[in-house]
């Protein structure tokens, strides 16, 4: 039996294997009925025949399935198993414990119902195929840890689709909580956001999510790194595939022309963001400049330890929650797709992300502190601050 200790901020949680295993047998979900089933009465009304007057009512009022079903309340998280957490490509079944954990947050999180639906194929066609199919089911689709660059066009050919709120987390929700503890480790740092030079480690699903949503608010100072160095537009490999998405951010990033690798990427940088398994360099630390901020989020094992990075950096953030400032997914997706789907939105915009990252940095503003620039992903007014924030942006 293998025994596993996270720290935590205020107590070390010892985890054994079996009490691991005991809390996943049988699966982490169930379903309820909102409903009494105790007498026939109760079966007339919620099964036949009452049932029945719903169905036709429907069949000539088909608006009448948002209120008398749960599918527009129905979010389902949607997987091929490519690429799960730090595991990559294990396949749909074996992600499937990790989209139940997903349906869970999503309910105790954002009070949504949602199921996991993991697929069979890794066919961009395939999966757009079978969730238009299954449409009439469901009201949003959160995409989950898929591959990159399949995961950019999947996701945007789904937006438009499907008549539904559509978001790959992995991309958006990351973005957005990277935005929100930006905002305020700027204020830390006394840096005004729009003058931030950023550095994004990582140039898949989150790196590419997180240089697009900062470009968004102005950051005009943005270089992303990949396993080959800077992403220049004079890049061999990106000028020989003009149509990527690598290939367009090189156009709208780095605007100093900058080439090399991480030394070259870091000099005189003010913000890294770590969104991939690259190791950063304690050298590389040494070049950025006075009062730094590094967010080193990839999981289990950060770019770069917290200890190491607290040499040079007045503001250090990892996605762990056993050390200080967690950038945390859950901070975003559920409050953004229950506002989403309070607002009957069709899609989920650029203007609902941004303000879901300013409702999660507003609620750390009274205690902000270099160790605390994004409340608890625990804090219980996150998703309510972040459902009111997307529903108000959807009406604007």
């Amino acid at each position: 039996m293998s025994i596993e200790t996270i720290a935590t901020d205020n107590d070390a949680l010892v985890l054994s294997e079996e009490e691991i295993f005991a809390a996943h047998e049988g699966g982490k979900l169930t379903i309820s009925s909102t409903v009494p089933l105790n007498n026939k009465r109760d079966l007339s009304i919620a099964y036949t025949p009452g049932v029945a007057q719903v169905s036709r009512a429907i069949h000539a009022n088909p608006e009448l399935a948002r209120t008398h079903t749960w599918a527009e309340r129905l979010v389902v998280v949607v997987s091929d198993g490519t690429a799960v957490l730090g595991l990559g490509n294990i396949g749909p079944s074996a992600s499937l414990p990790v989209m139940e954990g997903k349906s869970a947050l999503f309910k105790s999180f954002g009070d949504l119902d949602s199921i996991p639906l993991v697929l069979n194929t890794t066919n961009v066609d395939e999966i757009i195929e079978t969730l238009v199919r299954l449409r009439p089911s469901f009201g949003a689709v959160n995409l989950e840890d898929i591959s990159a660059p399949r995961c950019f066009e999947l996701e945007e050919r789904l937006i438009e689709a499907l008549d539904c709120p559509v978001m790959h987390d992995d991309q958006h929700g990351t973005a957005v909580v990277v935005l929100a503890a930006l905002t305020n480790a700027a204020k830390v740092t006394k840096r005004e956001l729009a003058g931030l030079k950023v550095v994004v480690s990582g140039a898949g699903a989150a790196g590419i999510a997180i240089a697009e949503i900062l470009l968004a608010v102005g950051i005009k100072d943005v270089i992303l790194l990949d396993s080959k160095g800077v992403v220049n537009a004079e890049r061999a490999d990106l000028v020989a595939d003009p149509d990527s998405v690598k290939a367009r951010m090189a156009q709208r990033t780095n605007p100093r022309g900058i080439t090399g690798g991480p030394g070259e990427g870091l000099t005189g940088a003010d913000v890294f963001v770590g969104v991939s398994s690259s190791k950063l360099d304690e050298e590389h630390l040494k070049l950025m400049n006075d009062q730094s901020i590094v967010f080193a989020l990839s999981n289990p094992d950060p770019e770069v330890l917290p200890e190491v990075a607290q040499k040079y950096a007045a503001v250090v953030a990892t996605g762990r929650s056993d050390f200080p400032n967690q950038i945390n997914n859950v901070l975003a997706f559920p409050g953004i797709f229950r506002g989403a789907l309070d607002a009957k939105a069709r899609r989920i915009t650029p203007a609902m992300k941004i303000a879901a990252a300013r409702a999660i940095a507003e609620l750390a503003e009274e205690d902000l502190s270099a160790d605390y620039i994004v409340p608890s992903p625990l804090d219980a007014r996150v998703a309510p601050a972040v459902t009111a924030a997307v529903a108000a942006a959807v009406t604007e």
